[in-house]
């Protein structure tokens, strides 16, 4: 069952986020398959300094063989 698990910089609107979560699993569906009911997606908040001290290096760089796109920034 995939669940996807989505970091942002805080600050999206609840219905952003709905829109978001909503669009991953339709793009998921066209490319994988499995039924909605199959999906689950958590969406996670971060200040620019958690993302600078936790996020980036933790969560992103720490975990480079498994990332499929890089980010175009640096810290």
């Amino acid at each position: 069952m995939p669940h996807f698990q989505i970091k942002l910089l805080e600050g999206k609107s609840e219905e952003q986020k709905q829109k978001l979560a909503a669009e991953v699993i339709k793009a998921a569906q066209n490319v994988i398959g499995f039924g909605e009911e199959s999906y689950s997606v958590a969406i996670e908040e971060y200040s620019l300094n958690q993302w600078k001290t936790q996020i980036y290096p933790k969560e992103i760089m720490a975990k480079e063989k498994v990332l499929y796109k890089k980010p175009g920034y640096k810290f």
